[in-house]
């Protein structure tokens, strides 16, 4: 989603409905978790497209988003929190067997990635949390766009 809302040179093809949803979201008062996962992801998809001087002017536009969700009172944005050493291990005993399966019926030969991992266990934190609101993780990858609490 960030790639596209970011206008990254060669990965912003749904670039017009992630914004529009986007701005439905904001509009709904929902709140939208930035995982670090995403953060680093986004950001290596900028510096590995374009020129030099388009990855400069993305990656300041992507500091400028991320910045905001850690200083703005209310940003639409905010980073989820950063995980702790014991949220790590219990990511690291999940690791194995995920990477071991396939992701999806579709998708052979693939396991769940760290990064993907790290994102389910901040959707299954939110859940908990906020046991009594909806709570969805948004993502163009249909395997993680699957994660949907309905309370």
């Amino acid at each position: 989603m960030l790639l596209n809302l970011l206008n990254v040179p060669g990965r912003n093809q749904q670039m017009a409905e992630v914004t529009a949803d986007y701005l439905q979201y904001v509009d709904l008062g929902a709140t939208l978790i930035m995982p670090m996962a995403t953060m680093m992801e986004t950001g290596n998809h900028i510096a590995q497209n374009g020129n030099g001087t388009k990855r400069r002017e993305t990656a300041a536009r992507f500091c400028d988003m991320v910045r905001a969700s850690f200083t703005e009172d209310n940003p639409p944005w905010q980073p989820s929190e950063f995980p702790s050493i014991q949220e790590v291990t219990t990511w690291l005993d999940r690791f194995p067997d995920l990477a071991g399966q396939n992701k999806s019926p579709t998708r052979t030969g693939e396991g769940t990635s760290f990064g993907d991992l790290s994102i389910i266990a901040e959707y299954e934190k939110c859940c908990r949390r906020f046991a009594m609101s909806e709570v969805f993780i948004w993502s163009l990858d249909s395997d993680l766009a699957c994660y949907h609490h309905r309370p």
